[in-house]
């Protein structure tokens, strides 16, 4: 009998995240049997999409004189450029082909809005824009969440501060997970989460 109250997150685990993406995670596909080994242990399955509009403002390509990888100012804060990466409808977007996609009961896109990025599986980027999973999860009994995806120090990090400040216990599945790792971006995540009262489980 599964535990109604646990739900896992899967966070963004498509095409362009993993090799020969556009926006490659170093090792990004190794995540994906961990993952689908996981599902089997959980009630709730929920998915993320990265889903962004063609011309997205954190694409390096619409800052002329700027590079991939580069921090600019945004109404909302400091936003890395990024190389254009997960526009709707393109292959890119699309979940990996070995992910076991059937099993999610909710698939949240993110990222959708042209003016604003979109790391975390519970805000925009300015970390008031809501995308509805903590009602959803709210309304389904979920109090604890365990987390996969890409990547560990972007999309995962972010979802995984703003689950424990909503007052989830909140647990990461390192082994399911990979880092860009961004001038030290790994490190600093891993000890911003353990601040913030995420079990990291290996």
């Amino acid at each position: 009998m599964h535990d109604a109250t646990h739900a896992l997150l899967v966070i963004d685990v498509q095409n362009d995240f993993c090799s020969g993406g556009a926006l490659a995670v170093p090792d990004g596909e190794a995540v994906v049997p961990a993952i689908n080994a996981l599902l089997d242990g959980f009630a709730t399955c929920i998915f993320t999409q990265d889903w962004h509009p063609a011309g997205h403002s954190s694409f390096a390509s619409q800052h002329p004189g700027r590079t991939p990888m580069e921090t600019v100012g945004m109404p909302y804060g400091p936003q890395v450029l990024w190389p254009d990466h997960c526009v709707q409808g393109t292959p890119g977007a699309a979940f990996h082909p070995d992910l076991e996609v059937d099993r999610a009961q909710l698939i949240i896109r993110k990222g959708f809005r042209r003016e604003i990025d979109s790391y975390s599986a519970f805000f925009e980027n300015d970390r008031t824009t809501p995308t509805g999973l903590e009602g959803y999860l709210r309304s389904r009994g979920v109090t604890r969440l365990t987390l996969a995806g890409l990547a560990t120090d972007f999309c995962v990090h972010y979802s995984a501060l703003d689950a424990a400040r909503l007052g989830f216990e909140v647990t990461l599945a390192e082994h399911a997970c990979r880092g860009i790792d961004l001038a030290g971006s790994l490190a600093a995540a891993r000890s911003a989460m353990a601040e913030a009262g995420v079990r990291l489980a290996s």
